[in-house]
């Protein structure tokens, strides 16, 4: 699997631990922003996915095969072309 670069801040980002409060504490935010059938819906996906993989382990599993597959079948888009400069100088 081939690793993507990201950008300084987006790798500081990933590698700073989450204390798990933290963690429940933004899901349980974003979760009371959604009104009505949409915020029902992603917390019984949630209450769903914690049942199917009810340790740390089975969960990092889960996601680590997931975005193999994802990878494998989305390659990474070409690099942008140098924009040409107007007026052909």
């Amino acid at each position: 699997m081939n690793r993507q670069k990201l950008t300084p801040e987006v790798e500081a980002l990933y590698l700073t631990p989450l204390p798990p409060e933290e963690f429940e504490r933004r899901v349980g935010a974003l979760i009371a922003e959604l009104d009505g059938p949409e915020g029902e819906n992603l917390a019984e996906l949630i209450r769903w996915f914690v049942r199917r993989y009810p340790t740390p382990a089975e969960r990092l599993a889960y996601v680590r095969r997931a975005y193999g597959r994802w990878v494998t079948q989305h390659p990474a888009p070409p690099a942008p072309r140098p924009a040409s400069r107007a007026g052909g100088a």
